[in-house]
């Protein structure tokens, strides 16, 4: 860290034998946030498909009632 402030790693590629690249290294910490953001797009797209739905919200102990009652 420089004054306080981390320094992002330079972007390291793998490449194949004709030096095109076809694989990208990040760190676990950088693949843990894109996995979490990407995680929070998901519920973001769910919940702009189930109000464009147009469908009516009902409580979560219903559902949970209606999923166990279906499973049977």
């Amino acid at each position: 860290m420089e004054n306080g402030v981390k320094m992002k790693e330079p972007t390291q590629f793998l490449t194949n034998e004709k030096g095109e690249k076809i694989a990208v290294i990040i760190s676990i910490e950088e693949y843990e946030k894109l996995l979490e953001e990407l995680e929070d797009l998901d519920d973001i797209r769910a919940c702009e498909e189930a109000r464009a739905s147009g469908e009516r919200p009902i409580p979560l102990e219903q559902a949970l009632e209606e999923n166990r009652r279906n499973r049977k």
